[in-house]
C-alpha cells in the first residue's frame, strides 16, 4: 500500500510522483491512486493533508500546501503554463524562446479545501480556511475563510467553530487524532 515508502505518507500502487527529491513531506499525508505530482521546483506538503484521486500537480513552479488542507478528486494545480496573449505561440514541442511561459508559486493555506474538478492557476494563494466549490477555476487570490465558486465569494466558513474544534484536536494524544490508515504506524512505534 505504501508505494514510495515515505514516512507518515500513504501512497498507493497507481500514485505517480516525479521529482520526489524536490518535495518536503509532513506527517499523516494521503496521496491517492491516480494522483500525478510533477515536482520540478520545491513543493512542501504539510501535516494532515489529503490529495484525492485523479488530481495533478504540475507546471514546474513552487507549491505550498499547509497543514489540514485538502484537494478533492480531479483537481488541477497548475504552477506554470503557456500564456498565449502576447508573443507565445507554441507548446513544449518547441524551444522556450518562442513560448511565453508563466510560472508562479501556489500557496494553499491551512484548513483550505479545494472542491472536486477545480483548477488553480499559477500565482494564486488560497487563504486560510477558504473553501473552493467543485468545478471552480481560480485565477486570483482568495481571502481567508470564504466559500468560493470560482473567484466569487458566496459565503463564510465558521472560523470560530473550526478553530475550537482544532484546539480540541490538539489536546488529544496522537493516536486519537489520526485516521485509520495511520493507526498501524502508531501501534508499531508504541511496541
Amino acid at each position: 500500500m505504501d508505494k514510495f515508502q515515505i514516512p507518515y505518507v500513504k501512497t498507493f500502487e497507481f500514485t505517480k510522483i516525479i521529482g520526489i527529491e524536490n518535495i518536503d513531506f509532513g506527517k499523516y499525508i494521503i496521496i491517492d491512486d491516480f494522483v500525478l505530482i510533477y515536482a520540478k521546483d520545491n513543493i512542501r506538503i504539510g501535516n494532515y493533508v489529503h490529495i484525492a484521486s485523479f488530481t495533478s500537480i504540475s507546471g514546474g513552479g513552487e507549491l505550498v500546501m499547509e497543514d489540514f488542507s485538502a484537494v478533492s478528486s480531479g483537481c488541477r494545480i497548475v504552477t506554470g503554463t503557456d500564456d498565449f496573449k502576447e508573443y507565445g505561440f507554441g507548446n513544449s514541442t518547441i524551444s522556450n524562446e518562442f513560448r511565453n511561459i508563466k510560472t508562479a508559486k501556489i500557496h494553499i493555506e491551512r484548513f483550505a479545501i479545494i472542491g472536486a474538478n477545480s483548477v488553480i492557476l499559477p500565482g494564486v494563494t488560497i487563504g486560510e480556511g477558504a473553501s473552493v466549490g467543485a468545478g471552480s477555476v481560480v485565477t486570483k487570490d482568495l481571502e481567508p475563510w470564504g466559500i468560493y465558486v470560482g473567484n466569487r465569494c458566496i459565503g463564510r466558513r465558521n472560523k470560530e467553530e473550526i478553530l475550537k474544534n482544532y484546539e480540541k484536536f490538539q489536546r488529544l494524544p496522537e493516536r486519537e487524532r489520526i485516521g485509520l490508515l495511520f493507526r498501524d504506524n502508531i501501534k508499531d512505534r508504541d511496541s
